[in-house]
């Protein structure tokens, strides 16, 4: 039996910024007023939150923050990437809105972040996540990608993880393609959200030239998917590969 819970206030500009994102999201909008002030409220499964209009409110000021456990966050993310693509079109990657992949974090929980259209930060994590860092096995770019992360998108300072995975990339030229990548794509997604779009373009041509074999491929399939949208969005999409 429930005995407590806590429903968070969130703030935006207006009620029809942040609703459209969030039923995109399969929320249910479960209550809406205009006067005396404008509030409402959306339900996910055990996610709740609420909102209030203050017209005068910059999403860029925003200091909204929620942590969100979930058994999976694999699953909610591609949920939520179904339902912006199916709602807009895209995933943004970057500005506001935006939805960050799931990603490890250096000394933190692993998960993604949705950025909302008030500019308020969903902060999605395993339950019971104390933090899973890569392996020494799995190459020291994948720690490099994991502190990046935790600049990057954690603490949202984009430029931070920029200069992790730049400095990371040339300390560790010998590291194979299979651990470049994913370094290379977070990198490009990372310029992008700086507005670097050049610099982007650059992360994900070099990311493109790497030889990969089908296996490769295959364990690589989100980061290849993410590059894809990356260069998509950019018009500048590399064109197909074949396995090696």
């Amino acid at each position: 039996m429930r005995t407590e819970s806590t429903i968070p206030g969130l703030p935006c500009r207006d009620l029809d910024d942040v609703l459209p994102f969030y039923t995109a999201l399969g929320f249910d909008v479960t209550y809406r007023q205009e006067r005396p002030n404008p509030y409402a409220a959306v339900r996910r499964g055990g996610i709740e939150l609420h909102f209030f209009a203050v017209p005068t409110f910059d999403p860029a000021d925003s200091m909204g923050s929620v942590v969100v456990l979930v058994p999976d966050t694999e699953a909610l993310h591609a949920a939520f990437t179904a339902g912006l693509r199916g709602a807009f079109g895209r995933v943004p990657a970057s500005g506001i809105p935006r939805m960050t992949r799931p990603r490890r974090k250096q000394g933190t929980t692993g998960g993604f972040t949705v950025v909302d259209p008030g500019g308020n930060w969903l902060r999605i994590s395993r339950y019971g996540d104390a933090g899973d860092e890569p392996a020494a096995s799995e190459g020291r770019l994948a720690r490099v990608v994991a502190a990046a992360a935790r600049q990057g998108d954690a603490r949202g300072d984009a430029a931070a993880g920029i200069r992790i995975l730049e400095t990371g990339l040339a300390r560790h030229t010998d590291a194979p393609p299979v651990q470049r990548l994913p370094a290379l794509v977070y990198l490009a997604e990372l310029r992008w959200r700086t507005g670097a779009r050049d610099a982007a373009a650059a992360a994900l041509a070099e990311a493109d030239a790497l030889e990969l074999s089908a296996a490769d491929r295959e364990a690589l399939a989100a980061d290849l998917a993410s590059a894809a949208e990356l260069a998509a969005g950019l018009g500048t999409a590399p064109p197909e590969r074949s396995p090696a």
